[in-house]
């Protein structure tokens, strides 16, 4: 019997694309340069083993097993914690603490649960990965380290007990057996997460993998490995900052909306209990152009400080620049400050800021966000201890937002003893003054106090 011909197609490392013709330039991404030979074997099609289609009533449907952490902020953002047999991929900026947090999770498990855990490094030696353990205070008799690239020896570590999970450090670095090219490449990564799901559904332990990351901030490899395992997490921070957050951009098991943030320190990354702390300067409370909200993170209420400063400009075409909150968001909701309510913005430069670093999303910041353009614009600042709560419409009518008393409540707690929401809000809690507003004139109107000379 003839050996079976060897079809040569190429894979563009930037996305994915596979094409039986090498190009300079992908047609997918547009990136130049990135095709890599991928060589695959046709085999005779398999016969087919056909099912009926079921309706969902009749399946059984019961909640995944979840492992712990021992990390809170972990399990959350995972959505409760590790789940049996699922795999999770986390990305990250060199050195931006991803082995240091999977290796306190792995000492964590090791010792709550009274089980082995295995910790596969490749990349660095068994005494780099012995002493961050050792700093970090999460070495234990269960748990288990491999060092090396060769993914098979690693991976038979498995077979001598009952492992609770398992950690690769990282799929960049692991080569598979009966695969062509060096470590890192498309081929070798593809086939050694696939190897990993394979080992993690078998055995129904949970597996997560480090991956590194491009400039762009995307985790490299092809865009089909995100897809190909249940849950990828981002791990971000700033160099200059100790604060580190973690988000879930796909969760099949949870949700994605959840948001962990960690501190560094000296022995290893602690979870931030009050969130709120961090992105609130109380004395810039009484500046012109600085407005409250309380934003929602997942089900994280978090104090935000929105600032915008407004500068007389000498040019035709007033400049806008957004840091924290969306350009054009920031440009449509100027745009409804000067139809609605009157208020003239071609005569300045503006510029927005939510301090603190954090990015909202959350459409209750456009309430607070236009108080703010509003005061900068009068140099007025607006009354203290007041928070604003509400989406603006482009006929500048004040929208509800969604869990509105776990905002008020945060509020509340932080101090606050005012709160501006839409007048359509449906509220329970009453330990806050609610001043209730229809259109952004109204909000506006009233409130800004304290002449700044």
């Amino acid at each position: 019997m003839a050996n079976p011909k060897i079809i040569t197609k190429y894979i563009c490392a930037q996305c994915g694309h596979i094409t039986t013709t090498k190009t300079g330039k992908c047609p997918s991404c547009n990136s130049w340069g990135t095709f890599e030979i991928l060589e695959e074997t046709p085999t005779a099609p398999a016969k087919r083993n056909f099912s009926h289609a079921k309706t969902v009533s009749a399946l059984d449907v019961t909640p995944p097993e979840r492992i712990s952490t021992g990390i809170g902020e972990l399990d959350r953002v995972l959505g409760g914690g590790l789940v049996a047999g699922g795999v999770v991929l986390i990305g990250g900026q060199p050195g931006i603490g991803k082995s240091t947090l999977l290796l306190q999770a792995a000492g964590s498990v090791a010792k709550n649960y009274d089980a082995p855990v295995l910790y596969i490094s490749g990349e660095e030696s068994d005494a780099q990965v012995a002493l961050r353990a050792s700093r970090i205070n999460t070495a234990s008799e269960k748990l288990f380290l491999y060092s090396g690239a060769e993914l098979e020896d690693a991976l038979s570590s498995l077979d001598n007990g009952n492992f609770a999970f398992f950690v690769l450090d990282s799929v960049q670095a692991m080569s598979a057996e009966n695969n062509s090219g060096w470590a890192g490449t498309i081929t070798q990564v593809r086939a050694v997460a696939q190897r990993v799901i394979d080992v993690a559904r078998e055995k129904k332990i949970p597996a997560v993998m480090i991956g590194h990351i491009t400039k762009d901030g995307k985790i490299a490899g092809p865009m089909m490995l995100e897809h190909m395992v249940d849950t990828v997490l981002n791990f971000s921070g700033e160099g200059y900052s100790a604060y580190r957050m973690l988000r879930a951009v796909k969760n099949r098991y949870g949700s994605t909306d959840e948001l962990g943030i960690f501190e560094m320190r000296e022995d290893g990354l602690v979870p931030v209990t009050d969130k709120s702390g961090l992105y609130w300067n109380r004395e810039d409370a009484a500046v012109p152009g600085v407005a409250m909200t309380i934003a929602l993170e997942g089900n994280t209420p978090l104090a935000a400080e929105i600032q915008t400063l407004a500068a007389r400009t000498v040019f035709p075409y007033p400049r806008r620049t957004s840091r924290g909150i969306e350009l054009n968001r920031f440009q449509l909701l100027t745009a409804v400050i000067d139809r609605r309510c009157s208020i003239s913005t071609n005569s300045h430069d503006l510029y927005i800021n939510v301090a603190g670093g954090l990015s909202l999303q959350d459409p209750s910041a456009d309430l607070p966000a236009c108080a703010a353009i509003a005061s900068a614009l009068k140099n007025l600042s607006l009354q203290t201890g007041t928070c604003w709560l509400g989406e603006v419409g482009l006929a500048g009518e004040i929208r509800p937002v969604t869990r509105i008393d776990m905002r008020l409540k945060e509020a509340s707690r932080l101090g606050f003893h005012t709160a501006v929401v839409s007048s359509r809000e449906q509220i329970k809690f009453s330990g806050i003054k609610i001043v209730r507003v229809a259109h952004i004139d109204e909000a506006l109107a009233g409130i800004l106090i304290n002449p700044k000379n």
